[in-house]
């Protein structure tokens, strides 16, 4: 049903959608933000000030999915995960929360996948830029047979390059900058630092005063 009515609501226009929504599934939607014509359809949507979902992006199987004002997220993006329930999959983490929350002004470009099996945070003021980059938070643990789910962090005033692959218990810490194409699958603490590469490893210190990590607001001219 709720399929149903989804599919329904996508032949609305937008303001008529919008108090749909909320309606129907309990959505939180400010009436400044928008959603393209996308298959959003999370247990709990909380849409803030000046935020957006780009056409075709879907984003299912969550139980959050948060926009703070100003954040959005592009065209053609993939943001899906495994619910909590009965599943015998992910049964023994009690703590475990499938969502993605992403702070002010922070941006999602066009063509990339999250997989928020576990927390996906996006922080304040950050970029996941360019195409084709990945957020992988669960995997199989080979010596116990069974999947596994870690949460991933990306800090505030953060930049993740093109193509990028981010895995479960990974974190980019807040002023720092991650090179195309690279692979992180630790936890770093850093700040204002270049990490790249397969694996991703510190490559340089990054001046406090780039104008990048001073911006007041999310959109970069």
């Amino acid at each position: 049903m709720k399929n149903f009515l989804q599919l329904i609501s996508l032949l609305l226009p937008w303001q008529m959608r919008r108090a749909f929504l909320e309606r129907q599934f309990g959505f939180q939607i400010h009436p400044t933000a928008r959603i393209g014509l996308a298959w959003v359809l999370p247990s709990r949507l909380i849409m803030e000030e000046n935020t957006s979902i780009g056409h075709f992006t879907v984003a299912k199987n969550l139980n959050l999915l948060h926009l703070k004002a100003h954040a959005t997220i592009g065209r053609g993006n993939w943001v899906t995960g495994f619910p909590l329930g009965d599943s015998r999959h992910f049964a023994s983490e009690t703590e475990r929360r499938p969502e993605l929350v992403m702070g002010e002004h922070s941006a999602i470009t066009h063509r990339h996948l999250f997989d928020c099996t576990n927390a996906i945070t996006i922080g304040r003021f950050t970029t996941v830029a360019g195409f084709q980059s990945q957020f992988i938070s669960h995997t199989i643990d080979i010596a116990q047979n069974r999947q596994v789910s870690h949460p991933i962090s990306v800090g505030n005033y953060c930049f993740v390059g093109s193509n990028s692959m981010l895995l479960g218990g990974s974190s980019l810490p807040d002023y720092s900058v991650l090179g195309a194409k690279s692979l992180l699958k630790k936890a770093y603490t850093q700040t204002h630092r270049l990490y790249g590469g397969v694996p991703a490893r510190e490559l340089s210190v990054l001046s406090p005063d780039c104008g990048y990590f001073n911006r007041r607001q999310g959109f970069v001219i």
